[in-house]
């Protein structure tokens, strides 16, 4: 059985891989299950079978014949089937797969597959799951649905502070799961050529790690494996795992000896895809009747849906999480998560954030708001006399992280004065005495990115280091290969403006190839904020090898010794004599026509960098709003981001990483959320039911930046693609939280609908008439 597909909603199915036309190209469709938990009593192909043009149907059985059913997650806890077999476990999980001469009687012939099903009872949500009354993974040894315990800090002596804390706050936040809904589902082309080599194109983030996955899965040797990533249509975070689609495509390639296409619609990706969030945090800080934090514990309980999804390092089952402490100076914290199956899509990707950042920032930003609110304080104060001061970098947190550097008071003060926050309270204390709901929110987070170093981090047991190889041609043109991969962050401009910067050359003639494994140095892809933290690192090292190399040549050329030359103003130069110089369009053509006697032709260079810690962007979040009560429309007035990224590259590309980080954070604080009723069905399968902001509803961002360079960092970059999403969800929530606080109301889950606004304030209007 198979739900049809309203064509309403098939927007987003092209994308560059569609594009690609191949003779004998088959066109691939997924069978989806329409219950969320079902034994499979039988599946029937002899309908579909006749459909004019088809070629084939495989089963799940058919996979395991073959010893492909199941496909290895890449942290390594748990695995994932690839085609339903003795049930299903959630709703649209994939049953069959059908292969024709056209999409169209694919489509048909999937209508024809007849599965058999026997429904049986769902478990929704990790507090059902954890009791273990259904135990719905049959595969696993352990018979339960409870995935890993992870725990991180000083657990007695943090129960000890908070004992013994004159305040104390306490408070369950729900992160919802929500979809990282790209701009261009996913999508493949399969094919071996005569030699029996595997061409892969794929819409995948991380290129290099497909590749190996493959291998393992199938069985092909690595070298017998080309993917290709091509331009990819926007990622954040859905594009890292290895879907069902792609292992299917590549066993249609190979049984069928011809080349299998298979490109998803929106319904499946916004069904079937990893999932993000889906956190339920408790919260609880101790604090000094003068605002002084003393302990913050916090414990999660995860839903992680049929299989766990994540793409977090081995070391880190619950990823970057321990960074919840924030911008706080906590003298003792610990934290602890539990993760479930249920019967949900899988979940635990990533979205726009470093393994779980978003969460754990909402969480602490949230508690901190909570806390000021009992301690009758400023929210500005609070966190200002609560930062751990920037004398104190490089610091190591209550939870472990060393933080490299950050000036948390002066990004927040910069903050404060460009969006005239005095101003702003005193407007808002004329407002409320008026009966209007003015709300002023703040989130100052820390997040933390750069995935390395590799004595911590890995993916399948990769170590997540980073490559780049660079060679300048003999006209002084050049091109830069990176491990890494783009899904719009501008690594084409980044990359060659360091390269330029770093050789003197002109960017505009500087190459950035990626997403090739056949040219393409091995790299762990693009996603956490890792790009410039890691390869952009990679790419200046790498430079600055080449630049030594042409320091030699430089020496033959000015007729010195090498240890004379130095480099100045983007020239070699003998020392003391300025006036005796070459530059590096110069050398690179004696490189390939007159390098000198003993020097090595030609001007490249490859480097593999292992960072030594990751990276801390910072930021000062602050948004207005505007809630009417009696509708529970919020208009957000003015949103300001002031970012602390380190050295930033090219101001361009950043400003437009924080603007669309921005709206996503505005999306899924008030409308984004992917919710499931009580027998597991999904109830946003589309963009009618899952909305995506346009320029309508999207406010206008104000931006502003500081500076506090990376000290481990070979140009001092941090990394800024994901601090938007990390930072704003929680300064909206607390915005509208501080529009609502002379109706004591505290708290409100996202998303922030008007529904959910209006009845919180008909809630806290009707407690107080009985009061």
């Amino acid at each position: 059985m198979k739900r049809k597909e309203d064509p309403r909603f098939l927007t987003g199915n092209g994308n560059y891989v569609d594009d690609i036309r191949l003779p004998g190209m088959l066109s691939m469709v997924i069978v989806h299950s329409p219950y969320p938990h079902a034994r499979i009593r039988s599946i029937d192909k002899t309908a579909a079978l006749a459909v004019p043009g088809v070629k084939a149907v495989i089963t799940g059985e058919d996979l395991v014949a073959a010893n492909l059913g199941w496909l290895p997650t890449f942290h390594g806890f748990d695995k994932q089937m690839v085609l339903a077999v003795g049930k299903v476990l959630f709703q649209h999980q994939e049953v069959a797969a059908v292969f024709a001469d056209t999409r169209e009687a694919a489509l048909d012939a999937a209508e024809l597959v007849e599965v058999d099903y026997d429904p049986l009872d769902p478990v929704t949500t990790p507090f059902d799951a954890m009791k273990d009354e259904v135990i719905l993974r049959d595969d696993r040894d352990h018979k339960t649905n409870h995935i890993y315990h992870w725990e991180s800090g000083d657990r007695g002596g943090t129960d000890a502070a908070l004992d013994g804390a004159e305040i104390t706050v306490n408070e369950r936040v729900y992160a919802p799961r929500c979809h990282p809904a790209p701009l261009e589902p996913c999508g493949c082309v399969a094919q071996f050529d005569a030699m029996g080599r595997l061409h892969f194109h794929v819409t995948s983030q991380a290129p290099h790690v497909y590749r190996t996955a493959i291998s393992l899965v199938t069985g092909i040797p690595e070298d017998k494996i080309r993917v290709v990533a091509p331009d990819i249509g926007g990622g954040f975070g859905n594009k890292v795992p290895v879907y069902p689609g792609y292992v299917c495509a590549i066993v249609g390639a190979l049984i069928l000896k011809t080349p299998v296409k298979w490109i998803e619609t929106r319904t499946e990706n916004l069904t079937t895809t990893g999932f993000a969030r889906d956190y339920h945090m408790d919260v609880t800080i101790g604090a000094n009747k003068d605002g002084t934090v003393t302990a913050l514990k916090v414990r999660t309980v995860a839903d992680h849906g049929a299989f766990d999804a994540a793409a977090d390092p081995t070391q880190y089952p619950a990823g970057m999480f321990g960074i919840v402490t924030g911008s706080y100076d906590f003298p003792v914290a610990f934290t602890e998560l539990d993760a479930y199956f249920t019967n949900k899509a899988p979940g635990g990707v990533a979205y726009r954030c470093s393994f779980r950042v978003t969460e754990a920032s909402y969480a602490i930003e949230r508690g901190m708001d909570i806390l000021a609110r009992k301690l009758d304080m400023d929210p500005a104060d609070l966190r200002r006399k609560n930062f751990v001061h920037k004398d104190a970098f490089p610091y190591q947190s209550a939870l472990g992280f060393t933080y490299d550097s950050g000036d948390y008071a002066g990004t927040l003060d910069k903050a404060l004065t460009q969006i005239g926050y005095a101003d702003l309270r005193k407007e808002q204390a004329e407002k409320r005495a008026r009966g209007e709901y003015m709300g002023i929110g703040i989130s100052t987070f820390t997040e933390v990115v750069g995935a390395g170093p590799s004595k911590h981090f890995d993916i399948l047991g990769i170590k997540m280091f980073d490559s780049a190889e660079i060679r300048i041609h003999p006209t002084g043109t050049g091109i830069v290969r990176a491990g890494t991969k783009s899904q719009g962050q501008g690594h084409e401009t980044t990359w060659a403006q360091i390269v330029s910067e770093e050789l003197g050359l002109d960017a505009e003639n500087i190459l950035v190839e990626e997403g090739d494994t056949d040219t393409a140095p091995y790299g762990l892809g693009t996603y956490a904020s890792r790009s410039t933290p890691v390869a952009g690192a990679a790419i200046a090292l790498a430079a600055r090898r080449v630049r030594e190399k042409a320091k030699k040549v430089a020496a033959h050329l000015l007729e010195a010794s090498p240890d004379d030359i130095e480099w100045t103003d983007h020239t070699f130069q003998v020392m003391g004599a300025p006036d005796r110089s070459v530059t590096m369009k110069d050398v690179a053509f004696a490189a390939y026509t007159n390098p000198g006697d003993g020097n090595e032709p030609g001007l490249e260079a490859s480097l593999y960098y292992d960072p030594p810690n990751m990276t801390f962007p910072h930021g000062a979040y602050i948004a207005v709003v505007d809630v009417d009560a009696d509708t529970g429309e919020v208009k957000v007035r003015r949103f300001l981001a002031v970012d602390d990224c380190g050295t930033v590259i090219n101001p361009m590309i950043v400003e437009g990483q924080v603007h669309g980080g921005l709206t996503e954070g505005f999306a899924i604080a008030f409308m984004q959320e992917i919710p499931y009723d009580e027998q597991g069905n999904n109830l946003a399968p589309n963009f009618m039911e899952y909305l995506i902001p346009t320029a309508v509803e999207s406010p206008v961002w104000e931006t502003g930046s500081t500076v506090t360079p990376s000290p481990h960092h070979p140009i001092g970059a941090k990394g800024v693609g994901e601090s938007p999403n990390v930072g704003s969800p929680a300064a909206f929530v607390n915005a509208v939280m501080d529009a609502l606080a002379p109706l004591g109301v505290t708290h409100i889950d996202m998303p922030l609908t008007r529904e959910k606004v209006w009845r919180a304030v008909r809630d806290a209007r009707g407690a107080a008439a009985s009061d």
